[in-house]
């Protein structure tokens, strides 16, 4: 299993217009194979803050997904990202 966790950096006035254009990505995401959960969303303290969180069956399935990756317009917006892709190799019930 693949998690991509992290966080973007827009605009704080820009941030819900990001998040508007993304609607369409996100449904793709999910109806995508091998996306078992895909979400990003405004912070709740920090306004220019969107919280990045996808979980794949594979890194392959991703990649496929992936492709290209958000568009120019999108990517322009971005001011700053940590994100980081995790490998999980077991999962317990809490």
């Amino acid at each position: 299993m693949i998690i991509i966790a992290g966080t973007l950096y827009v605009d704080a006035e820009a941030r819900d217009g990001y998040l508007a254009e993304s609607v369409t990505v996100v449904e793709q995401a999910r109806a995508a194979a091998g996306c078992l959960d895909f979400a990003l969303s405004a912070d709740l303290v920090e306004p220019g803050r969107i919280n990045v969180y996808e979980r794949w069956e594979s890194g392959e399935d991703l990649e496929r997904f992936r492709g290209e990756g958000p568009s120019a317009e999108q990517t322009a917006q971005i001011r700053g990202a940590e994100v980081s892709r995790y490998r999980i190799s077991g999962v317990e019930a809490p």
